[in-house]
């Protein structure tokens, strides 16, 4: 039976995580306040009774009553008169009992009196020394909150009776339970509320995410500046109030920005005032070209939407390039050209050969097709060496003008091509302008000496300098020959190779430069590239000069 397997679950999104945590910290401070204000009211409850039963008992150990009862004559019976007094006063006070005995703890008033004339349950011993004291006690009325005071026969006189006046715990708990339904409605209400401003705080969270985990925007950030330090286009942020929210190395060097850029307005960059309302567009605008202090620049721009103008994103691009391109593919084009009329014209050599060999005249064919042969040769040849070759030609009576195409570097072997009469000596590898001006300069040639003689040494020395007195060469618009070779010094100094930043620092010029030249080299064979790991994040490109493990050149064929 094939295997199931599911996809696997979406992480939950940052909004969710923080609203769940957010709940769960609410509940437990609001649980945590709702315990709080419990304990604080069952205190204060406590409190509020020990005060009413203390103050009940000391006006009742002050009264005249309870004196002239407690002093009556023997055999009078002190409950007739205290009986009725005891159930006022707890009528009055608000508490649940209060019981008047002898010194010797027999009672004269009771709640229950069936009670009257029985030992006091409690302790007596510390009001018979004269203090006022409160207890928790279990008596017949159930657990109590007790204050027990002294009787006395006047200030400072002995003590004549004990008063005991109590509220029971029952009652205490009861009118805590009347605020804790209070309280816990309290917390409830404050929990919804704090549930309710969590979720539309999360709620707005989440649409300004997008519904993203936190490990999503996590990777998309790493992305991001990976891009940014990827693209060699210019890349500018503008937030809505018209202020710089992100510029690449790319864009600070195409706009020729220096200092801190984010955070400043567009209009304070100093920028050309065109380029300056291009940026500040409402509507977008393609393929614009803006002049800078030294680049033309191509300039796109897209206005940021969400319900509201949010920004605008800022492509540039360098048109300088664009037109190196462009020139580079009108030169592939007629070199196309070129090649096919050349292909016209070697099918008519070619049948002209072959009619020559029909009609027997094997001598003439061999000389009609060798009379204006043209040899681009290499050296490095799998059974001998390209010289070998070209003195072979010699030796046998050819003349045909020969272009060496190689890697070989070693000057004594160009001095025996110059010998061996090789009119241009390329270095691979090439780039297609360059071997388009050492073929226009041999053609050059050809056509100055194509007259009968020179008019004299002017028109000699002018035929000559066209072959061997090349202009120097023409290097891809945007690099200069004084950057190139301080970067090319700095990267033959570099024995274990080169960053561009390490380049950079060296040259005074900024990473994106840098490398724009170690690239350059790198195109024209003089410098290789490799990867450099065991670094925290993606491994850096590390530059080295090609000629540094053997002088002699000899790099290949």
């Amino acid at each position: 039976m094939p295997m199931i397997r599911r996809a696997p679950s979406r992480p939950r999104s940052l909004a969710g995580q923080l609203f769940a945590m957010q709940v769960v910290i609410v509940a437990v401070v609001v649980a945590g306040c709702a315990v709080l204000a419990y304990v604080q009211a069952h205190s204060r409850a406590e409190d509020g009774a020990d005060g009413r039963v203390r103050a009940a008992a000391a006006s009742i150990a002050d009264s005249p009553t309870v004196r002239q009862a407690a002093l009556a004559a023997p055999g009078t019976d002190p409950s007739t008169v205290l009986q009725p007094y005891a159930q006022r006063v707890v009528a009055d006070a608000g508490v649940d009992f209060v019981t008047i005995m002898a010194p010797d703890g027999i009672r004269w008033t009771h709640p229950d009196p069936q009670r009257i004339g029985e030992p006091f349950l409690g302790h007596t011993a510390r009001a018979l020394r004269g203090e006022t004291f409160t207890e928790t006690y279990t008596g017949t009325l159930g657990p109590s909150v007790r204050v027990v005071a002294p009787v006395r026969d006047g200030p400072g006189g002995r003590v004549i009776a004990l008063v005991s006046v109590g509220i029971k715990v029952d009652a205490i708990s009861h009118e805590v339970r009347g605020q804790l339904t209070v309280l816990i409605a309290v917390a409830a209400a404050a929990l919804a509320i704090g549930g309710l401003g969590t979720y539309l705080a999360n709620a707005r969270l989440r649409r300004h995410t997008h519904g993203m985990a936190a490990t999503e925007l996590s990777r998309m950030y790493d992305y991001h500046q990976a891009t940014l330090h990827a693209v060699r286009e210019g890349l500018i942020l503008l937030g809505a109030d018209r202020r710089v929210l992100l510029c690449n190395d790319a864009a600070r060097e195409l706009l020729g920005l220096t200092g801190e850029v984010v955070g400043g307005y567009v209009d304070g960059l100093g920028l050309p005032a065109s380029l300056t309302g291009a940026l500040l567009a409402a509507e977008p605008r393609v393929d614009e070209v803006h002049l800078t202090a030294e680049r033309v620049v191509v300039v796109n721009t897209s206005p940021v939407l969400g319900g509201e103008r949010r920004g605008t994103v800022v492509t540039l691009r360098d048109h300088t390039d664009l037109q190196v391109l462009t020139g580079e593919l009108d030169s592939v084009r007629g070199f196309a050209e070129a090649l096919r009329s050349q292909a016209h014209e070697a099918s008519n050599r070619l049948h002209t050969v072959v009619s020559l060999i029909e009609l027997g005249r094997a001598d003439e064919a061999v000389d009609f097709a060798t009379a204006e042969l043209e040899l681009a040769q290499d050296l490095h040849l799998p059974d001998g060496h390209g010289l070998q070759v070209v003195q072979a030609m010699r030796a046998a009576g050819h003349t045909a003008d020969v272009i060496a195409v190689t890697s070989a570097r070693d000057l004594g072997v160009v001095r025996q091509a110059v010998s061996a009469g090789v009119v241009q000596y390329l270095l691979k590898p090439f780039t297609f302008p360059t071997l388009r001006d050492r073929l226009d300069r041999w053609a050059r040639f050809r056509r100055e000496l194509a007259g009968g003689e020179a008019s004299g040494q002017d028109e000699v020395d002018r035929a000559l300098a066209s072959l061997r007195s090349p202009e120097s060469p023409v290097l891809p618009k945007g690099l200069s020959a004084p950057t190139l070779e301080a970067v090319t010094a700095a990267l033959r100094e570099a024995v274990s190779g080169i960053s561009a930043n390490a380049a950079a620092a060296a040259v005074g010029v900024s990473r994106i430069t840098a490398r724009r030249y170690l690239e350059h080299l790198v195109d024209t064979g003089r410098a290789v590239r490799s990867p450099q790991y065991g670094q925290v994040g993606r491994p850096e490109l590390s530059y080295r000069w090609s000629a540094w493990p053997g002088r002699d050149g000899r790099t290949g064929g």
